[in-house]
């Protein structure tokens, strides 16, 4: 588990790194990142439910003619 002193740290890091300019493009890069994969994998899961919700069941009943 990372704690907040661990966090803050980190948080120094990466300013040093990308500069006080380029964070909040940045993040909006990661927003729209994690916006793209949950909507790529809600779609995944509906394509599955839609699939099983569709999928013919496998009766084996006997008919007597």
């Amino acid at each position: 588990m990372i704690g907040q002193q661990e966090l803050i740290i980190i948080l120094v890091i990466i300013m040093i790194l990308f500069g006080a300019k380029k964070l909040p493009e940045l993040g909006r890069s990661l927003g729209h990142g994690i916006k793209e994969f949950k909507k790529s994998s809600k779609e995944i899961l509906d394509d599955e439910n839609e699939d099983s919700n569709n999928a013919p069941t496998d009766s084996t009943e006997s008919s007597s003619s």
